[in-house]
């Protein structure tokens, strides 16, 4: 029986400093300094910025004592959706197996093109780097690797702006001297459980048997750990998934912020999470309200339809009755985010909808809204009660 000899195939690729590198791209006066996007959190920062100890969700003061010369600037989401788009077309130009992880990267096969083009895998991840600089004019690195998950930690170790192939005779060569925190999944917790018991690598991690992995991290993430450091990971992308939830979030600032701002907030942020989900053809059964505190604890309110909806006034009412569920909540802690996701997603091919016997059918003002905002941009249909709602920043969730 011939078994083919593995490949490295997979490219993962991952904008740098996604947020920060258009604003320094449409802004000339900003490349080369560190900057911020953002107000009262930071959302992304430059490579610039990072240097000077600057990070994601990292408040303005701190960033700003962490970097005096820090250049803040408000986040600007259509044009992070059109790069978006635009680097997103280089790739579906490349293969037609593509996987999107989120605004920003995605993980490419390109194991089939040898059909068609004799091109490496490692050049045509080279290819598709200059095609997103020249035609987007954006830096993006690329890992290249048997599996997702090799391919990932290869982009996270060549960046910024970088391209590193693992071949698949080198991949415990590669993978073993790494920090655990550089390995996809191991997070801060993990991560520091791990070097409690003296296991800093990933190589100090492989040596251990998998029964000693489940006694210190737990059944499911022992065997996984297990698994990750011994190259046992999947080794397809996944190009049908669908979306479990769709959501926006708002960072809104130290307040304190009055009941009015935080509702017109969240007001907001349904209309973007409605139009976004009838606009994949999809509904929800469940509206999840998320917030974060100035102490920096979060919670979470969820409600429950008996049927899928796409009803923006359904939706809204929804999340607008879990917030004022929570407002004791937000007065005692003082509120710094606020976000709404709709999960138990369907097709709207089959949505059981509801008698309006007490209210007005207006679903027709949902359309005329969506096709206003398809044709004309999404700030050209926005509530009243936005219009002077104060000096927060929104930002897309990544899909679940």
């Amino acid at each position: 029986m011939f078994v083919p000899e593995p490949r490295a195939a997979i490219l993962h690729a991952d904008l740098d400093a996604f947020y920060a590198s258009v604003e320094q791209r449409d802004d000339p006066r900003l490349r080369g300094r560190p900057v911020a996007v953002g107000g009262g959190v930071v959302l992304a920062a430059s490579y610039e910025a990072k240097r000077r100890g600057v990070r994601t969700a990292m408040g303005g003061r701190a960033a700003r004592i962490a970097c005096p010369d820090l250049i803040v600037v408000p986040p600007r989401f259509e044009a992070y959706v059109e790069a978006s788009r635009a680097v997103f077309e280089v790739f579906h130009d490349t293969t037609p197996a593509v996987q999107g992880v989120s605004i920003d990267e995605a993980f490419l096969d390109v194991g089939g093109l040898h059909r068609l083009d004799a091109t490496p895998p490692v050049d045509v991840a080279a290819r598709l780097r200059d095609r997103v600089r020249d035609e987007v004019g954006l830096p993006i690195t690329v890992g290249v690797a048997r599996t997702p998950f090799l391919a990932k930690v290869a982009s996270r170790v060549a960046k910024p702006d970088g391209l590193l192939l693992v071949p698949p005779d080198g991949e415990d060569a590669f993978l073993h001297p790494l920090p655990v925190e550089l390995l996809w999944g191991v997070g801060d917790v993990t991560a520091g459980r791990l070097r409690a018991y003296g296991l800093h690598t990933a190589g100090d991690v492989a040596a251990l048997p998998e029964p000693v992995l489940v006694g210190v991290l737990g059944p499911a993430a022992g065997r996984h750990l297990h698994a990750v450091v011994h190259g046992r990971t999947p080794e397809r992308v996944v190009t049908d998934r669908r979306r479990s939830s769709i959501g926006a979030q708002r960072a809104l600032g130290h307040g304190p912020h009055s009941p009015t701002f935080v509702r017109s907030a969240l007001l907001g942020l349904v209309d973007r999470v409605a139009r976004r989900m009838r606009g994949a053809h999809r509904t929800a059964r469940t509206v999840v309200l998320r917030l974060r505190f100035d102490d920096y604890t979060r919670a979470t309110r969820s409600h429950s339809f008996a049927h899928a909806t796409d009803s923006g006034e359904q939706l809204a009412a929804a999340a607008t009755a879990l917030l004022d569920d929570a407002a004791g909540l937000v007065r005692e802690r003082g509120l710094t985010l606020v976000g709404v996701a709709l999960t138990n997603l369907g097709s709207d091919a089959a949505v059981q909808d509801t008698l309006p016997l007490e209210h007005a059918d207006r679903s027709a003002l949902d359309t005329a809204a969506d096709a206003v905002a398809q044709r004309f941009g999404s700030g050209a249909v926005v509530r009243a009660s936005l219009l002077r709602s104060g000096d927060g920043v929104a930002v897309p969730l990544l899909p679940d």
